[in-house]
C-alpha cells in the first residue's frame, strides 16, 4: 500500500507537531461495535492509504480487546487490496485466543464490502528470562547530521511534497536514492536512518508500537531502491506483507535508530529488514518486508 513520494501511496499528514497531532487523531479509532472500530484517513492525500497507517490503525483495534497487562510482541500482516483514503476502514477483530500468558488477536480491514488488509497479532504477559542482542552500528548522532529535508533541498534543489509533511523527523546516515543515481559507486544495500516524532506522545506503550509501526513501513522499500541506484522515478511498489516482533519498551519521541538493510530482491519483489535501537543502543524492535517493485518506465 505503501509507493514512492509524489505518487499514490504516500502519506499526506501536515508537518511537524500539527502533523504529530493529526496522525495521533487518525490513530484514535471510533468503537461501533464490541470488536467492530472504524478509523479515518487525511482529509487530503493520496489516491491509496498508507500503508503504515492501516497497519496502525488496525493493532490500535486489536489493542483495544486485550487486557492492560498484555503488551504486543509481534504482528504479522499481508496488504490485499489497495485503500480507498475518500472512505472509512472498518477494523474488524477476531479474538482467537486469551491464554494465561499469550493473547491472540486477528484484525481484517474492510472497505467496500471487501478486505484491503489483515493482521495477526500477539500480545504477551511481561515476564523475565534469557537477555541479548546484537550491537547498534557505529553510526554518527542524529544531532551530528542535516535533516531530510536540508538533504533534499541540497540534491533536488527542492523538497518533494511527500517529505513537507512529516510527522517524522527523519535524518538519513547513508546516500539518497537520489545521490546514488547521480553518484552509482555510492550503492549499498544498508540504510540506517534517525527517527523520532515531531512532538511529545502520551506515556501509552500502544500508542508507541502503533507509532513505530506507522514509521516502520516509510523507508524500508526504499532500501532495496538504494541497492540498485534507482530513485521512485518509473517504478511502482507496493507493501506486500510485514511483520515486526517488540523487544522492549521505547519512545517514539526520543531519537531511534532504524537500520536497514535488503538481502535480497527477485521477481518484481524485494525484501529488506530493520533493527530499531535506542540511541543508548538498546535494540528494540525488529521488521522484515517484503513489497512489489515493478520497473514501469526505465530511466
Amino acid at each position: 500500500m505503501s509507493g514512492p513520494p509524489d505518487h499514490e501511496g504516500s502519506p499526506a499528514i501536515g508537518a511537524g507537531e500539527e502533523g504529530l497531532r493529526e496522525l495521533l487523531d487518525i490513530l484514535d479509532l471510533e468503537q461501533i461495535e464490541v470488536n467492530i472500530f472504524r478509523g479515518r484517513s487525511p482529509a487530503e492525500g493520496p489516491q491509496r492509504i498508507f500503508g503504515g497507517q492501516v497497519a496502525g490503525q488496525a493493532l490500535v483495534a486489536a489493542g483495544r480487546t486485550v487486557a492492560e497487562d498484555r503488551f504486543v510482541h509481534s504482528l504479522h500482516a499481508y496488504f490485499i487490496r489497495p485503500g480507498d483514503p475518500s472512505v472509512p476502514v472498518i477494523y474488524e477483530v477476531d479474538r482467537v485466543r486469551d491464554g494465561k500468558s499469550f493473547t491472540t488477536r486477528r484484525v481484517t480491514a474492510i472497505q467496500h464490502g471487501k478486505a484491503i488488509f489483515t493482521l495477526s497479532a500477539s500480545f504477551h504477559r511481561t515476564e523475565p528470562g534469557l537477555s541479548h542482542q546484537v550491537p547498534m552500528p557505529q553510526v554518527p548522532p542524529p544531532e551530528e547530521l542535516p535533516t531530510m529535508q536540508e538533504r533534499l533541498i541540497h540534491v533536488l534543489g527542492r523538497v518533494p511534497r511527500s517529505a513537507e509533511w512529516h510527522p517524522f523527523e527523519r535524518r538519513p546516515v547513508g546516500p539518497l536514492s537520489y545521490e546514488v543515481q547521480q553518484d552509482p559507486s555510492l550503492i549499498r544495500t544498508e540504510n540506517p536512518i534517525w527517527i523520532k516524532v515531531n512532538g511529545k506522545v502520551p506515556d501509552d506503550p500502544l500508542l508507541q508500537v502503533c507509532l513505530m509501526t506507522y514509521a516502520s513501513d516509510m523507508t524500508l522499500l526504499d532500501t532495496v531502491l538504494l541497492a540498485h541506484g534507482r530513485t521512485f522515478s518509473g517504478v511502482f511498489m507496493a507493501s506486500l506483507d510485514h511483520a515486526m516482533w517488540f523487544h522492549r519498551p521505547f519512545r517514539t519521541d526520543e531519537w531511534l535508530l532504524y537500520a536497514q538493510e535488503t538481502p535480497v530482491a527477485s521477481g518484481a519483489r524485494g525484501l529488506a529488514r530493520g533493527l530499531v535501537f535506542t540511541r543508548t543502543g538498546e535494540l528494540v524492535c525488529s521488521v522484515v518486508q517484503e513489497g512489489l517493485i515493478r520497473i514501469v518506465d526505465d530511466a
